[in-house]
């Protein structure tokens, strides 16, 4: 197989690639634009050097660039996309334009060239606030900020070419991943390194909204299934990945502080982020039935060991946190919600 990857420098699409290689008779080209949170460090040199892996730095929103490599794909799993609410929030532009246009740029090439099977990656940010528990793939998609309302239309925009062109795709709504490689401005990495330098973790509000969190590598391996089974049993559906247990934003702070042995004063609280989803736990019952999926992580042993990685690993997100676009950005944003205390 063929298999076109898109956004695969990213986190968990770094992820996939390196899982996915492993298998036998599959051929990945990866297209990243390389855009600040992509990195090309996030592959080994056996990845460079394996002779089924291709890297073509290029844009989604290149419409000749993605018509020309899609013509030799069977596959398409399309990570691509900016995923930082904050940022979002800060600039929404970059979002809309990539994530929802982009995906436009995608489709179409995927429907000239007759692709055999498009894996969407969505986000369970599409829902917003649980309206029930736990949240399966009918609840309502109520998006809270420009990230989650672009990767809804996204997300959307995808179902209307498998209703309209009969594009065979399906829709894959990860829950909140965690583990190796994150772009260190992310809630966790961005609490390890802060803990690892002695420096604050900022808590939005309360600290009582919640998450369902995925360990990445769990969350590969459903995309893996929904490459591998029959099509026909996926083909225009939406399915949930995640864990039906979720962890509140103190409950992490303090079970970092408590594995890298560090005082709890370093815990800060800031204003609430704008739109802020209270809650996010899901039904994984019909990743089950129909991928055979069920995640094996838990959330304890996940979390120490992400700490772990990044404790081995300081050079990788140090380089990261130096650069300037980082750090200013840190320093608006922050600055901002200590300002709404």
């Amino acid at each position: 197989m063929n298999l076109l990857v898109t956004g695969g420098a990213g986190f968990i699409g770094s992820n996939f690639v390196r899982k996915v290689l492993s298998k036998d008779n599959v051929k990945v080209t990866v297209l990243d634009a390389l855009t600040y949170a992509g990195n090309k460090k996030n592959f080994s040199k056996e990845i460079w050097h394996n002779p089924n892996f291709t890297f073509v730095e290029g844009n989604i929103l290149d419409r000749d660039l993605v018509y020309r490599i899609m013509g030799s794909q069977d596959a398409v799993v399309h990570f691509a996309a900016y995923t930082h609410i904050d940022r979002s929030i800060d600039l929404s532009d970059p979002f809309i334009d990539t994530d929802f246009k982009g995906t436009h740029v995608l489709l179409e090439a995927a429907k000239h060239t007759g692709i055999g099977r498009f894996v969407h990656i969505s986000t369970s940010e599409v829902y917003g606030s649980a309206v029930y528990t736990p949240m399966d793939e009918e609840h309502p998609m109520r998006p809270q900020s420009p990230y989650a309302a672009a990767k809804a239309g996204a997300d959307r925009l995808v179902y209307s070419y498998y209703t309209t062109y009969e594009l065979p795709c399906v829709i894959l709504r990860p829950f909140n991943n965690y583990g190796y490689n994150q772009y260190p401005e992310k809630l966790m990495p961005y609490f390890i390194t802060n803990a690892l330098d002695g420096k604050p973790l900022p808590i939005y509000g309360s600290g009582e909204n919640t998450r369902d969190w995925l360990w990445v590598e769990d969350c590969v391996d459903g995309i893996i299934r929904a490459l591998e089974v029959d099509m026909s049993l996926i083909n225009g559906e939406v399915i949930n990945l995640g864990t039906g247990r979720d962890f509140s934003v103190n409950y992490i702070a303090e079970g970092i502080l408590e594995v890298l042995g560090k005082d709890r004063t370093l815990i800060e609280r800031v204003g609430d982020r704008p739109g802020h989803v209270k809650r996010l736990i899901t039904s994984y019952d019909k990743a089950e039935r129909l991928l055979g999926w069920q995640p094996v992580m838990e959330f304890d042993e996940g979390l120490k060991r992400t700490v772990g990685w990044y404790v081995d690993n300081r050079e990788w997100w140090e380089e990261i946190k130096a650069r300037d676009e980082f750090k200013t950005f840190e320093k608006n944003w922050y600055s901002f919600l200590r300002g709404i205390l």
